[in-house]
């Protein structure tokens, strides 16, 4: 058995697309319990296909090189443009799309140099102070690094999104928070018909 007959798919455009339809034929309201459970299953289930390369890797059922590529697979389906018609919905999943780079990001530095040495909290106050200087790039790293440390079973005190200024940073936490959910369980959503 060669290494891609004992892997199997980790995502594919068509179930992504099934959730995009999902979102065009619902009517969508933030506020709403089922509209904003509906897009964080979409945010969690690709969180949950980033979860299954990194366990993939690290059982050593994947080499570094594929897990890489799979990873890249996941991130050009789940970031490719999306065309709707409706500008709210397009936001909507513009948000979610927005989460999950961090998610994509901490998985390939995981795979590529490890784990950071840190404190979870301590990165996520250190991306809030530089999304506040408006150094976004510093911000995204320190969440990568958070990541890391998720990723390698460190704990994301959700309370402290409730502290932070809604902006990037909050979203990206957001997707980090997807992420440990997918770590700790990482069982497949179900799209409900």
């Amino acid at each position: 058995m060669t290494e891609d007959e004992a892997v199997e798919t980790f995502y594919t455009e068509e179930r992504w697309q099934n959730w995009l339809d999902r979102v065009e034929e619902e009517e969508l309201d933030p506020e709403n319990e089922e509209s904003a459970r509906l897009l964080l299953n979409l945010q969690d289930d690709a969180a949950i296909a980033v979860a299954k390369i990194i366990a993939a890797y690290d059982d050593g059922t994947i080499d570094e090189d594929r897990a890489l590529d799979e990873l890249e697979k996941v991130r050009d389906i789940v970031l490719a443009e999306v065309d709707f018609e409706n500008e709210d919905k397009l936001m909507l999943i513009d948000g979610v799309q927005t989460s999950l780079v961090p998610v994509f990001y901490s998985a390939e530095e995981y795979i590529v140099g490890g784990v950071s040495e840190g404190d979870v909290d301590e990165f996520v106050r250190a991306a809030a102070d530089a999304e506040e200087g408006e150094d976004l790039d510093a911000a995204l790293g320190y969440l990568v690094q958070a990541g890391t440390r998720i990723i390698d079973g460190a704990k994301l005190d959700i309370d402290l999104v409730d502290e932070l200024e809604y902006g990037l940073v909050s979203e990206w936490v957001n997707g980090l928070d997807s992420l440990q959910s997918a770590m700790e369980d990482p069982e497949v959503v179900e799209e409900e018909e």
